[in-house]
């Protein structure tokens, strides 16, 4: 949006507002710098200073802008410190500009080296073409502390901020301040325990709110957890505009019918007609179910529609999309959302974000909750991604599932279409959707009993046939086989393969039928023989597993990209004249149940002997994504009886 439009929704402000001096011109760094690395001298790694400052201000000219500034002191102790902060990277674009740049190093022994404009370097990275500008530090030792603060002049983001005040290293000193003219009133949200802003009651020219954390201790990244959503951030939207009496300024109310009005433009005659002649080209057929049309418009799409990362009209233009069959992200959404209404299958929008990187807040309106897009229809209960090339129907981005989302949809009275807009929360793809399964058979070999011979049928749904099944008919012939070989020899790289094949190849069985390889192989990697007896490595049958160590108490909760169940059977045939002495070695049991009695997360492997014929059956499920930390023992238990079995090493010795 121009400035100018922004300064007529934004503006009636009073004269002292517009001249008062933006906070930056009045702001510089200590002139003689003394930093101590008192209580972290031993760190690899501190934060000295941290400060923050974001000022939304209208200019001489009556241009709405945004200074921000950012000044940091790093305390750098460790060869890896010096390494990753060498190199300071300026938030520079073609619209910005950079106000003030300074840097400087201060030593171990307190000399100060200032970086002249020769140290601030411009690089354009070849694959975006997208310039860049970075300090370049030098002669920084052990014991070093760098310093710099940069403002840059940038197009205002005030409907939706995040800014994180947290990482894996301690933090001294942290200050955030936000300006604003008297007019414009902001609403913040502290998040993971961050202290709330303060307004402060004593500036009369302008708006102020802050705080000021003397100590933000360093967040441990930890296995299996969302970091990022974890970190102590802030988020910050425009709330209110008292010139004009407008109140809810960033709402979802607003934001739906802006996306409504966007994609649900009239499509003229010659759009008709182009979309008419599309699906020609696609499995469509009207007679068919809503599932299998919505399957059929997405794969013709996807395998067909070039997805550019690019702005432009022309590439959300319907009609240039129509004949080129190239679109941006936009246009690829307008095209699903067209055809969709041509051909009447009700849908909905749905906006939200990944929450490994931050969690859906149901209760607070800002625009950086909405990043990521999905459709969502109501007949089937399933959901779309129409810009992540690699998901399917029923199989979006799983991280963008299990969480809260802004549903818009259609509402008519009469002749009259418009949006309304609810946060509602985004049901996971259940564990039973999602599986992995292996049904083995193993025979010894009658002349060398270290020898067995295995038959091996792996089948994959859901998430797991989700990198491979859409795409089998892209793969070539000789390509295939190393994939479905590539099963036998996860087990052991020096296998013997008898036969292969695959069933289910059909990428249109994606989400209906398991896609299944089937191989018959020898291995001498399995039994090994001690004496009179021959020791079975049985668990390695069901391939390398995860297991979690604990030396210390855990912090993170456990977030789980999907739900998630493993099922495998294992038939052995005993030889003759041997038997197994530690049957009871296969029980393992361990499982989370809630206070519902539902059984969430399990490991269950049992036996059963029927003459000399041992099946033994190993059912694995995660049915919940996100561990508390107060049940991560649990499942701690859980993930580590997968491994436990596969450590499993059955022994045969003669009757």
């Amino acid at each position: 949006m121009n400035s100018k439009i922004v300064l007529s929704l934004l503006c009636l402000l009073s004269l002292t507002t517009l001249v008062a001096q933006p906070f930056y011109e009045s702001y510089d760094w200590e002139e003689n710098p003394s930093y101590s690395n008192e209580g972290f001298s031993e760190k690899s790694m501190a934060s000295v200073k941290e400060k923050v400052v974001t000022e939304f201000y209208f200019n001489e000219e009556g241009d709405f802008i945004e200074y921000f500034l950012e000044h940091n002191i790093y305390y750098l102790n460790s060869d890896d410190a010096i390494e990753g902060y060498n190199k300071i990277y300026l938030p520079y674009s073609s619209d910005s500009k950079l106000e003030v740049t300074k840097a400087r190093v201060i030593t171990k022994e307190g000399n100060v080296v200032n970086l002249d404009d020769s140290k601030i370097l411009t690089a354009t990275d070849e694959e975006t073409n997208r310039t860049y500008k970075y300090f370049a530090f030098e002669g920084i030792e052990k014991g070093s502390f760098i310093e710099y603060y940069y403002v840059v002049n940038r197009y205002p983001s005030y409907k939706g901020k995040r800014l994180n005040f947290q990482t894996d290293f301690l933090k001294n000193n942290v200050e955030f301040d936000l300006f604003s003219p008297n007019n414009l009133i902001f609403k913040f949200k502290s998040y993971n325990g961050l202290k709330d802003v303060e307004t402060d009651t004593l500036i009369d020219t302008k708006n102020h709110w802050y705080f000021k954390i003397p100590k933000v201790e360093a967040l441990d990244r930890e296995p299996l957890s969302a970091y990022s959503a974890q970190k102590k951030y802030l988020i910050y939207a425009l709330d209110e505009n008292t010139s004009t009496n407008a109140t809810d300024m960033t709402s979802y109310a607003k934001v739906s019918q802006n996306i409504y009005d966007f994609y649900n433009k009239d499509i003229s005659k010659k759009i008709d007609s182009g979309l008419k002649k599309f699906l020609k080209g696609t499995d469509y057929d009207k007679d068919e179910s809503v599932e299998h049309n919505i399957k059929a418009i997405e794969t013709y799409i996807k395998m067909n529609i070039y997805l550019a990362e690019a702005g432009g009209d022309k590439l959300s233009s319907l009609e240039d999309i129509l004949k080129d069959k190239v679109a941006n992200e936009r246009g690829i959404i307008k095209l699903y959302a067209a055809i969709f209404k041509y051909i009447d299958i009700p849908f909905e929008f749905v906006y939200t974000t990944e929450r490994d990187y931050m969690a859906f807040d149901k209760d607070f309106e800002a625009n950086n909750f909405l990043n990521d897009l999905l459709f969502y229809f109501p007949e089937t209960k399933k959901y779309m991604s129409p810009t992540e090339t690699e998901s399917r129907f029923g199989f979006p981005p799983p991280f963008l599932t299990d969480t809260y989302g802004l549903f818009i949809k259609e509402v008519a009275i009469g002749d009259f279409k418009s949006a309304v807009g609810k946060v509602e929360f985004i049901e996971p793809v259940k564990a039973e959707n999602t599986v992995d399964k292996m049904v083995i058979d193993v025979e010894f070999d009658d002349d060398d009993l270290t020898n067995i011979n295995i038959n091996l049928i792996k089948s994959m749904t859901g998430y797991y046939a989700l990198y491979i099944h859409p795409y089998m008919d892209l793969i070539k012939p000789e390509d295939k086989e190393d994939v479905i070989e590539s099963f036998a020899k996860s087990l052991d790289d020096d296998v013997e393969i008898a036969d292969k094949k695959a069933n289910n190849e059909d990428p249109k069985l994606f989400g209906e039928k398991p896609l299944e390889f089937i191989l018959d192989f020898n291995s001498s990697a399995f039994v090994e023989k001690a004496g009179r007896k021959y020791l079975f490595s049985v668990g390695d049958l069901i391939g390398a597993q995860t297991e979690l160590y604990q030396d210390k108490e855990r912090i993170l909760p456990v977030d789980s990209e999907f739900q998630r169940s493993y099922i495998r059977t294992i038939t052995v045939t005993i030889p003759e004249g041997y038997a197994i002495a530690n049957l009871d070695d296969i029980n393992i049991n361990n499982a989370y149940v809630n206070d519902k009695n539902e059984k969430l997360m399990s490991f269950d492997s049992s036996y059963t002997l029927n003459g000399n014929t041992l099946t033994i059956v190993a059912d694995e499920h995660y049915r919940m994504n996100h561990v508390s930390t107060d049940i991560y023992e649990e499942y701690r238990k859980v993930i580590n009886s997968a491994a436990d079995f596969n450590k499993i090493t059955l022994i045969l010795e003669p009757k």
